[in-house]
Formats: structure tokens, sequence, C-alpha cells
């Protein structure tokens, strides 16, 4: 899935999709986990992409995949160790997005000690809706964010309860990764996570943003 950069022209293939895991204290005690000292990172394959009114396949050997609605943030700009009062700089664009996970997948990967690329990294599995211009977005930490179900609401949050800042993200992240134009940054998600099912449509929602609508797919 290609990506356009608004405002500048340019079409983008994203590189790097770095996934931010716990960054909701809600949402970690909600899975029974520790808040991280740390941001804890993770990737999905740029081939988990898909576009607004695009399809989640949910794939066969998953019984139960798992939705988490976030900020997404498209950099515009490489940078290497970059400076945290200079990392909105880097910033070229917003978006809302849905980081799905075979929950089942996962759970047996944490007892076994083992990576979560197969529960996080399955095609469709890294939704992503319309771009909005950075300069567009006067504050990343102010922003109201929504999933709903067939019209019902599963989740709602606001940035402002993250537990590591879209800012401190981009710099921790480039002390590991060179961060490049158009990779994507998926921030963490609110409290409210929990299962979907065949033939369902999903709405992601955050102020000042265009909603993403998927729907749901059993593969068989």
């Amino acid at each position: 899935m290609k990506i356009s950069l608004p405002e500048s022209g340019l079409t983008l293939q994203p590189g790097k999709l770095l996934c931010i895991g716990r960054n909701y204290a809600k949402h970690a005690a909600e899975m029974k986990s520790e808040v991280p000292e740390t941001p804890m990172v993770f990737l999905k394959p740029a081939t988990a992409l898909v576009g607004n009114d695009g399809v989640i396949h949910l794939p066969a050997m998953t019984q139960d995949v798992h939705h988490e609605v976030e900020l997404v943030v498209v950099i515009g700009k490489e940078g290497k160790n970059i400076n945290e009062d200079e990392a909105l700089d880097h910033v070229a664009a917003y978006a809302v997005g849905l980081d799905m996970t075979a929950r089942d997948i996962q759970a047996t990967a944490k007892q076994k000690g083992h990576p979560w690329s197969v529960a996080k990294g399955f095609d469709t599995f890294a939704p992503l809706g319309a771009l909005v211009p950075a300069a567009a977005i006067n504050d990343p930490q102010d922003l109201d964010i929504k999933l709903t179900i067939d019209d019902e609401v599963r989740q709602e949050g606001h940035t402002g309860d993250m537990i590591f800042s879209v800012a401190h993200l981009i710099a921790y992240c480039s002390k590991i990764f060179t961060l490049q134009l158009g990779d994507l940054l998926y921030t963490g998600t609110p409290e409210g996570v929990g299962p979907v099912h065949n033939g369902e449509v999903l709405k992601a929602e955050i102020s000042g943003m265009p909603p993403l609508e998927v729907r749901v797919q059993r593969d068989s």
C-alpha cells in the first residue's frame, strides 16, 4: 500500500511500521501487564497495511483477533538520534489507524517467551486512514480517539493519557532505528480492546482527522 503525503505531492511506500505496546496505563491494566519504564517497540511489515473502505482478513489460524485504535505518525524527514524537543519537526502527517492482534497467537508466544511478529503481522492487520498534514494538528497530545463496531462504541480515550508522548516516542525510536521518509509510528491504544467478528464494520476516529472504516471478513 502506498501513501500520499498531504501538500507535498509525494507518494511513498512505507518502510518500517513501528508500533508501541502498553502506552496507556488503563490498557496495560486490562491486559494484566505492568506499565513499561521505557517504550515497548515492535514491528509490523508494510504488507499489513490496508486503507479506508478496505477489508481486515481474519486468518484461519487464529480464532481471537482484537481491535486496537491508535494515533499514527507519518515520518516526513529522515533522522537519527533526534532530540525530543525537535522530534515533531520530523512529522509530515497524522492519521487514525488500527493495530489488529491475533490475541490467541500472542498469548502462546508470551507463554513461550517468543516474539509477537506472527500475532501482529498478518496481511491487513494495520489499517490506516487518510493522512492529515502535521500543521493541521496543533497538539498530538490533545486528541480524542474512539472506535465503534457496527455503531456501538468499544474504545474511547484521549492522547493526553499516553505514557510516552509522540515526541518522546520519535526521539526514543530514532536512537534504535534511522527514521526514514514514510515510516509509520503506531503510538499505542487506550483501554477497551476486544474481539472482532466476521461481517462487522469498524469505524476508527480521531478528532480533526477523516475517519477510518473497514470491514471484517473471515477467511476460509
